[in-house]
């Protein structure tokens, strides 16, 4: 009955997309595409695997992805590959995930087909993880291709206090008071030093797993974004549920500011 239900699928799946995607109106495919690669531990214990294994078939999981969003006419994506909290988290444990983002992200870089960014607090991560995500933001500097945010060691909380630190100090070194930058300020000035300075804000921010927040991702570039919530654990994350996140995104009436 299994291998049954498998060759249906290959049959109809593929159909099922192409109808899918045939129907998206181009003009409102989302620009910038943030995700939330939630379920990767609950992915491994549900096939009775290592919880390493489960990072990896995550990992595995994002080449593909980022074909579908090139493929589909999106222009940057964020993922969320490591939080502060996550930093939290036992020595072995850490050290595990963080080959694993090594790993991803280096294959990322090697294709050439992606400029790779990274996100997040690099000071926070161990000398090599920063080494390496720095590495890989300079060989893909030059790629005209999708632009990737790697956020690891992210957290939206900390983004936006990065950001008003790195105000402050850019208005010192210029000579502005305190009282001077308090009657300027606005949210423009902000928006100049976070990490995604200069990129537009995301569309549409997908979290899989079937959680329904947003764990402090994006906080301060989501205010007008569009969620898509998923129930597939990001490993079985397939072509299929991101055209349901596009054709859900794209039946919305987005109403800025209300």
């Amino acid at each position: 009955m299994g291998k049954w239900k498998d060759a249906v699928r290959r049959v109809l799946y593929p159909a099922y997309e192409s109808r899918v995607a045939k129907f998206l109106p181009p003009d409102r495919v989302p620009k910038h595409v943030g995700v939330l690669l939630d379920g990767n531990r609950r992915w491994a214990r549900a096939v009775g695997a290592e919880i390493a294994q489960g990072h990896q078939a995550g990992a595995d999981n994002i080449d593909p992805f980022l074909g579908w969003c090139e493929e589909l006419g999106v222009e940057v994506v964020t993922l969320w590959l490591l939080s502060t909290d996550n930093l939290n988290r036992p020595a072995d444990q850490l050290e595990e995930l963080l080959t694993v983002i090594e790993g991803a992200v280096e294959s990322l870089a090697a294709t050439g087909r992606w400029r790779i960014h990274p996100v997040g607090a690099l000071d926070l991560l161990p000398a090599t993880t920063a080494a390496k995500l720095k590495e890989a933001e300079d060989a893909t500097r030059e790629v005209k291709g999708l632009l990737v945010n790697v956020a690891v060691g992210y957290g939206g909380r900390r983004e936006i206090a990065d950001a008003v630190r790195s105000l402050l100090q850019e208005q010192a070194a210029a000579g502005v008071t305190l009282e001077e930058l308090a009657e300027t300020i606005d949210v423009e000035h902000i928006a100049e030093h976070l990490y995604t300075k200069g990129q537009p804000d995301p569309d549409l921010v997908i979290r899989t797993s079937g959680e329904q927040r947003l764990s402090g991702f994006l906080l301060w570039q989501s205010a007008n974004s569009e969620f898509y919530f998923c129930e597939a654990l990001w490993p079985d994350f397939r072509r299929v549920d991101f055209l349901r996140a596009l054709r859900a995104y794209a039946e919305r009436e987005r109403r800025f500011g209300s």
